[in-house]
């Protein structure tokens, strides 16, 4: 079985997923067709990904470059780690869209409306915003997953934002659920969040593009949407 996708960000951003062949096929030249393939759908947007690190040579082979790493962090066990509510935390339905979009592409390398419009409502799913005075300093989103619940995008002004949010998100979830969050390496304030929480590290990827790395603001990103869409 093989399998991957390609993301469309409208006409100059791309972003590749879900890219794996099962073990039993490995080896027999399956993948790289598809993989060819799944390129010349982007035509000449520049394309992201999240591969894993010891892929990082082949994805090179295809002209991408590193742009950082990421971590994710899982959370176990959890405790209460200080207070979950606040007059600034809102539901994204109270929120336009259109500000959150204007937010979001701080940390985004294009603006998304459509993606985010399906993406904070999709089922078994929260997406919280901090807001004062109808400006947005942060917001964050958290989804059921097979296994537990995936946090992202978490995105902040600073820690303190983002730690409230988390903690907002995860309040009520039931202790022994596990909760993942995807971290860029080269914000340090978001790694000491996690560590400082009690999360461990459990995987890693490396960020790729394949034309040039996007003026983001990195130290806003206190946890990565998705591995698979960006």
């Amino acid at each position: 079985m093989l399998d991957g996708s390609g993301l469309h960000y409208g006409k100059g951003f791309g972003f590749l997923g879900f890219y794996i062949v099962v073990p039993e096929c490995r080896g027999r030249g399956y993948g790289l067709p598809l993989w060819d393939r799944a390129l010349e759908q982007f035509g000449t947007r520049n394309i992201g990904l999240d591969g894993v690190k010891d892929q990082q040579d082949n994805y090179r082979k295809s002209g991408f470059n590193l742009a950082y790493s990421n971590i994710r962090y899982v959370w176990n066990k959890r405790v209460p780690a200080g207070p979950t509510t606040t007059p600034f935390i809102v539901p994204v339905d109270q929120v336009r869209m259109d500000t959150l979009t204007s937010y979001d592409r701080l940390c985004f390398s294009v603006p998304r409306p459509d993606f985010l419009e399906a993406w904070t409502q999709q089922p078994d799913s929260v997406t919280l915003v901090w807001q004062e005075n109808e400006a947005i300093r942060g917001y964050g989103a958290i989804r059921q997953c097979r296994e537990g619940w995936k946090v992202g995008p978490l995105f902040a002004d600073h820690p303190g934002i983002a730690e409230h949010l988390l903690l907002a998100l995860c309040d009520g979830l039931p202790d022994q659920d596990s909760i993942y969050l995807d971290v860029p390496e080269v914000n340090k304030e978001a790694i000491r969040l996690a560590t400082g929480l009690g999360m461990h590290e459990v995987f890693g990827t490396a960020r790729m593009y394949n034309r040039y790395s996007p003026d983001i603001a990195t130290q806003r990103i206190f946890g990565v949407t998705s591995f698979e869409l960006g």
